[in-house]
């Protein structure tokens, strides 16, 4: 519990911290969002990735706007009853009827029943939390069909672009290749950023949460993972290789990674739930920069890091993406309400070592789904086949970011 005098000089000081902070890039999620009295804008997405720079140019567009930054040390015992004394300071300072925002709400225990308050008062509500888990089942249980969710992830390349005022080309693209889109570390690139992020998110958002006495395991399997990106593993695989007692463990490490944004994973295809569940899954990372500066081996392989960019660039687009095999391999198909409609694979080049593996994965999976046309991503090369009726384009993948 804290006093009202205190939460007053909080919410003070941040508001003159954010007002005094610069907008930053205009992010291209902005045109998804819609604050409206009914519902809760939920904002996710993993620590760092400019959530807070986004809640700020949408506070700032708006007539009146309350805000309070859950994250901030001083509100370290911060109850769910101060969420009373909170909206009674800012309607005095600021007035009747504006639109909430709170910036890493998760940090508040039962936080969704003031929440479900407001909009049941049919308040105006954004809200920000880099714990994709938490969120959902909280709000599952307790505001089911009254929030509409924003996943964000690091820069696009557009944004980057956008950053670093830079022209789209194939330079530009090895920059962000390499960097990835943390906007904290492309002002300073200073490894550490990805350093402590890392252990931040091992730490703070899994380990403690969960009550993980392990932690060096919980950080080595992470850092094994997003080197990974693009390798196939099992859960018991995992389990031999860092002789964890139980495979459950291992599900539910995995399961904390992946709410917490920091990693992906893609089953394979199959028609039937229960194989796609037991099959052996594909790993990637939320940020190139971010596995690079955390491994020795990840930057050394740029085929996996265009690979890696490809998925993010689906992800951003797709929430069901798997990857296709039989007697060849395609590295990702989409599905929309329940079909196959798109296929794409991924290498850094396109030669005749390899040309035959590439274009036939990819031809198997346009036959197996009925597809008229799929995509070879690359480097910098376009081409263009056609294979048994079927169109194949090859296109660079900076070009391809920019659809």
């Amino acid at each position: 519990m804290i006093t009202k005098d205190i939460l007053k000089e909080i919410i003070l000081s941040q508001r003159e911290f954010l007002d005094n902070s610069e907008l930053g890039t205009v992010r291209e999620k902005e045109k998804e969002v819609k604050i409206d009295g009914s519902f809760a804008l939920i904002i996710t997405g993993i620590r760092r990735c400019g959530k807070s720079t986004f809640l700020n140019q949408l506070l700032r567009k708006q007539k009146k706007g309350y805000y309070l930054n859950l994250e901030d040390p001083r509100l370290d015992d911060f109850e769910l009853s101060d969420f009373n004394k909170v909206e009674d300071i800012l309607k005095e300072m600021y007035g009747e009827k504006g639109v909430y925002f709170f910036d890493e709400i998760q940090n508040v225990e039962k936080w969704e029943k003031f929440i479900r308050y407001l909009i049941d008062k049919k308040e105006k509500v954004v809200i920000t939390g880099s714990n994709a888990s938490l969120l959902s089942r909280e709000l599952g249980t307790k505001i089911t069909g009254r929030y509409l969710q924003i996943e964000m992830l690091p820069f696009s390349f557009s944004e980057f672009l956008s950053m670093k005022k830079e022209k789209p080309s194939a330079d530009a693209f090895e920059e962000y290749l390499m960097k990835g889109g943390f906007p904290e570390y492309l002002k300073n690139e200073n490894p550490s950023i990805h350093h402590e992020l890392l252990s931040n998110v091992v730490m703070r958002d899994i380990a403690v949460r969960f009550g993980i006495k392990n932690t060096a395991i919980l950080n080595k399997i992470a850092i094994y993972l997003i080197s990974n990106v693009g390798k196939e593993f099992s859960y018991n695989s995992i389990k031999k290789m860092f002789s964890i007692k139980s495979v459950q463990s291992v599900i539910d490490y995995i399961s904390f990674f992946e709410n917490a944004y920091i990693l992906f994973t893609v089953p394979r295809f199959s028609y039937s739930y229960k194989q796609q569940q037991v099959s052996p899954k594909k790993v990637y990372s939320v940020d190139n920069g971010l596995s690079a500066n955390n491994s020795a081996s990840f930057s050394k392989d740029k085929g996996r890091m265009i690979e890696n960019k490809v998925f993010l660039g689906l992800r951003r687009k797709y929430k069901d993406i798997f990857y296709f095999q039989d007697k060849n391999e395609c590295d990702f198909v989409v599905k929309e309400k329940e079909r196959i409609t798109g296929a794409f694979q991924v290498c850094y080049s396109l030669h005749e070592d390899n040309k035959e593996r590439e274009i036939n994965g990819l031809a198997a999976a346009l036959k197996e789904f009925k597809l008229k046309e799929g995509l070879i991503l690359t480097y910098n090369q376009e081409d263009e086949f056609l294979v048994e009726g079927r169109k194949i384009s090859v296109k660079p993948v900076w070009k391809w970011l920019l659809r």
